[in-house]
């Protein structure tokens, strides 16, 4: 068993990502969106940060639990970082983007919060190691 670094380097590229979007979202966005977009942007960054950091756990649990659940654990975390946190990025700038039409958006969201939930169970999963 070993740290997973390739689940390591993306979970530190969410997190420089998401330190970026976040700053993007404070400086840049105020001034075309409203803040109850503004509110939206910042929720999806905020799960992007928590997300990230279960990411690198994972990643580093790899050296002390079995690899299958944290393997499915970390590609859970990254889907749902890509369709929750995504979504909401896109939802917030919608109008600036010119994307009114994209009406799959809105599910995405929830489909993206159901593979946070599946991520945290197969953590859960991979703390029943086998001896």
């Amino acid at each position: 068993m070993k740290i997973n670094l390739r689940l390591l380097r993306i979970a530190a590229i969410s997190g420089l990502l998401a330190v970026a979007i976040g700053a993007f979202a404070a400086h840049g966005l105020k001034a075309v969106i409203s803040p109850e977009r503004i509110a939206i942007f910042k929720t999806g960054v905020q799960y992007q940060y928590y997300h990230t950091f279960a990411l690198a756990i994972t990643a580093i649990l790899g050296a002390y639990l079995p690899a299958k659940f944290l393997k499915y654990a970390g590609w859970s975390f990254l889907i749902g970082i890509f369709l929750f946190s995504g979504s909401l990025y896109l939802l917030a700038c919608r109008d600036v983007l010119g994307i009114d039409s994209w009406k799959f958006l809105g599910p995405l969201t929830p489909i993206g919060g159901v593979f946070f939930i599946i991520g945290w169970a197969m953590l859960f999963m991979a703390t029943f190691k086998k001896d």
